[in-house]
């Protein structure tokens, strides 16, 4: 059994978190997991090792990996196995909260979905933002279930196939987690965080990464729009960390954020793997501050 008794906000974590609470007392709810479209057979237990909160981030490729799906062909049904398989464990999970994050940061070129490459020019094909919103519209209705005629009917709406099967429901329990980043990666107009919305029916969660770089900062600037631009819609950053150096003012900045912008759900730290440039084990200062900080707030 997985019971949660969920507070005013989840803290979360990509790395150990053993480890990490060793590391800043943080008592972890939301385990962040990466899975590709092809991991089909391995959901369920990807599921039970992410308790006791999943969070589920669907990626098609990054950073030059071989690319498991395309936007065109999530939105053409050519992955629906995957999909009705990850509704039924979804479903089937005995918690009462289950987070799916598709495509996340979904407007940056290193991501296999993305619509623009580096240089600015677009990627086309299977990769344009309407299949890109086409594909996560489809994602959300497939794993939310339903029976198989008013899953068509959805479906229909937006001119793609339907499915053959009638599917588990699985709301309120899964939260859709929408997560580009604040601005894009090339930093092109049509590139922006909006050219990838799908509209407000296919999320629950917007999302936003907020990493700490040495002689960048951190663009809380781009984070406050992208909360401001969706007020119905719960926040998160389900990606966060400081990136290669000790910096408690970052940390501080964060618990700030949480109080202050009260439709924030959940915030997941990066850690990674012991010794990444993310792990807090080298930054005494900002652990010291997550463990009088953000741990509390959980």
């Amino acid at each position: 059994m997985h019971v949660l008794a969920l507070a005013a906000i989840l803290l979360g974590l990509h790395g150990d978190p053993a480890r990490f609470q060793s590391q800043t007392g943080q008592q972890t709810q939301v385990v962040h997991t990466f899975v590709s479209f092809a991991q089909t057979s391995s959901l369920a237990k990807i599921a039970a090792d992410s308790g006791p909160v999943p969070l589920l981030a669907l990626n098609t490729g990054s950073y030059g990996s071989r690319e498991t799906a395309t936007p065109r062909g999530i939105a053409l049904g050519q992955n629906d196995a995957f999909l009705i398989r990850l509704n039924g464990v979804i479903n089937d999970w005995s918690g009462d909260r289950f987070y799916v994050r598709p495509f996340p940061e979904m407007n940056a070129y290193w991501e296999a979905n993305s619509a623009y490459n580096q240089n600015g020019t677009p990627r086309g094909g299977a990769h344009t933002t309407a299949w890109n919103r086409k594909a996560l519209a489809r994602i959300a209705i497939v794993l939310r279930g339903g029976v198989e005629a008013d899953v068509n009917a959805k479906l229909a709406k937006l001119g793609l196939p339907g499915i053959h099967q009638d599917l588990a429901i699985t709301t309120p329990k899964l939260r859709i987690v929408w997560n580009p980043q604040g601005f894009g990666a090339p930093n092109v107009p049509r590139n922006s965080a909006q050219a990838y919305y799908p509209g407000d029916a296919y999320v629950d969660v917007v999302g936003d990464d907020l990493y700490d770089i040495r002689g960048h900062g951190a663009t809380w600037a781009a984070a406050e729009a992208l909360y401001k631009a969706h007020p119905d819609k719960a926040f998160a950053f389900p990606e966060w960390g400081v990136w290669g150096f000790d910096d408690a003012t970052f940390v501080r900045d964060m618990a700030t954020f949480v109080r202050t912008h009260r439709r924030t759900e959940f915030i997941a730290y990066y850690s990674g793997r012991p010794g990444s440039v993310f792990d807090l084990a080298s930054k005494p200062a900002s652990r010291a501050a997550y463990r009088a900080l953000i741990s509390p707030l959980g």
